[in-house]
Formats: structure tokens, C-alpha cells, sequence
């Protein structure tokens, strides 16, 4: 649910940036649009993966695992979420729909079965990771340009601070299920010197539209610096992470990279409309 909720917020606030008038009915069609994808990339990984999620404290009680639904009950919902969310999303436009139906099956039959084999799925599973905040822009505009490809780039070097921080904590937990989560393939110093360098690149890509560089995506002074403390925080906590590799600090990581990207994208939102 967490999951689901936070990629409807990515695709509305990508929305509210590219939205030269603001349509409530497409905002609603694509909060279900997008939660109905995510909901079918989910329930598609737990039925590849419910062997493994059995074996693993932090899945062991999702539903197939734990005996509480069955294997053909789980298809059919993905299945139907599948239908409903590229129904949704393409009546916005096609081109929002062809991106929810990429995300899809780069999440399912790419992403989901490269986990167990090697620690690049985690650059997989950042393209997918990375569609919503871009998807919204597609929603409002019907067009691809540099726009929805900066709000992908931030989205997609934000994402390996994030969930290379989660399998540092989690590295016993996703060993258990045979995952390769991290760069390195153990929580060492290799590990954090890439968390820190995929921070930087982050807190670069995110102040990039002050530059003028990014036609109507843009971003006042104000903004930047404010987008660039808030990475600076993350940043922080990564070289903490560097200094006392631990699964506390590593909490702590990817507890500043969510507050870090929400705030990020209320704040894009916030200075176009009040510049």
C-alpha cells in the first residue's frame, strides 16, 4: 500500500509540473491509473517470488506465502489490475499508457527474475522505479521532451541511495532468499562509497532546472537551494553510513531518502505555482 500510494504521488506531482491547466478528472484517472499498475507489478513479483518470500522474515506473511490467498486468485487480480490500469491510463493518452505497460513488464519480466541472479537488477528495477514522476508529465502534456526526462533522471539516481540503503539493513533478511541487492554484494565500503556517489549525482540532476536547461520544467533560486539542502541532509547520512556501516545508519539512509524525494517534488510543485 505504502509503495503503491507513494508512486500516485510521484505521478500527480509529475502532473501539476507538466499541467498548463490543472483537469481534476485526469488527476483521478491517473491516481487509479498508476495504482492499479503498481498493484499489478506487485502482486505479479509475489507470485514469481512466493518460494522465496517464504523464506524471508520480511515477506514470509504476504498472502500467498502465508496460505491466505492462492497462486490463480493472485493472477487474476494482477491480471485484472493490469487491464484496468492501461484501460485508466489510456484514456488519458496512449503515450501515458505505453509507459505504465513498459514499467510493467520491465518490473516483471526483467527486474523481478534478474534479483536472484545479479546486483545490476538493481539498475533494472530503477527504470520502472522511475516512470511515475515522468509518467505524470506525459499525462498533462501527451509529449516526451527534456521535461519528463529530467524528472526521470532524478527519480532514477535517487533510487540506488534508497534501495541499496534498504538492502544494507535487510542484507541478512534478502540472503535468506538468495536476493543480490547490493553493489558489491556484501555491506562494505565499496557499497557505501557508490551510495555516495549516486547522492551526488541525485542532488545534481535535481537542481538542474535552474539552469534554464530543461525548457518549461523549471526552478527558481529558492527552490534549488532548498532541493539542495534537503540533498544535502542525504548526503549527510550517506558518509555516516561510509563512517559506521551499520544497519542503524543504513535505516536512517533510506528514512532521509523518502523525506528527501517527497519534500523534492512538493517543493518543484510549490515554486511553479507560486513563482
Amino acid at each position: 500500500m505504502g509503495l503503491s500510494l507513494s508512486v500516485v504521488f510521484s505521478s500527480i506531482a509529475g502532473y501539476l509540473l507538466g499541467a498548463e491547466t490543472i483537469s481534476v478528472t485526469t488527476l483521478i484517472l491517473l491516481a487509479f491509473g498508476g495504482y492499479f499498475m503498481v498493484g499489478a507489478s506487485n502482486a505479479y513479483n509475489q507470485i514469481i517470488e512466493r518460494d522465496l518470500d517464504a523464506l524471508m522474515d520480511r515477506t514470509k506473511n504476504r498472502p500467498i506465502p502465508a496460505g491466505r490467498m492462492t497462486v490463480n486468485t493472485a493472477f487474476v487480480i494482477a491480471t485484472s489490475f493490469t487491464i484496468l490500469g492501461l484501460i485508466t491510463l489510456y484514456i488519458i493518452n496512449p503515450k501515458t499508457a505505453m509507459w505504465g505497460a513498459i514499467s510493467i513488464f520491465i518490473y516483471t519480466s526483467v527486474y523481478t527474475p534478474l534479483k536472484t541472479k545479479t546486483a545490476l537488477s538493481v539498475f533494472i528495477g530503477a527504470l520502472p522505479g522511475a516512470i511515475p514522476f515522468m509518467m505524470g508529465w506525459v499525462a498533462a502534456r501527451n509529449d516526451f521532451g527534456i521535461e519528463p526526462g529530467t524528472l526521470f533522471a532524478i527519480q532514477f539516481f535517487w533510487q540506488f541511495p534508497h534501495f541499496w540503503a534498504i538492502g544494507w539493513f535487510l542484507y541478512e533478511d534478502y540472503k535468506k532468499g538468495g536476493f543480490f541487492m547490493l553493489p558489491t554484494g556484501k555491506p562494505d565500503k565499496g557499497t557505501a562509497v557508490q551510495i555516495i556517489m549516486y547522492s551526488i549525482w541525485t542532488i545534481l540532476a535535481s537542481i538542474i532546472p535552474v539552469f534554464g536547461f530543461t525548457g518549461d520544467l523549471k526552478l527558481s533560486i529558492v527552490g534549488a537551494v532548498l532541493v539542495f539542502l534537503l540533498g544535502m541532509i542525504m548526503l549527510v547520512y550517506a558518509f555516516r553510513l561510509f563512517r559506521e556501516r551499520t544497519a542503524k545508519a543504513a535505516k536512517q539512509l533510506m528514512l532521509s531518502s523518502v523525506f528527501y524525494i517527497t519534500m523534492l517534488q512538493i517543493i518543484y510543485v510549490l515554486d511553479k505555482f507560486l513563482r
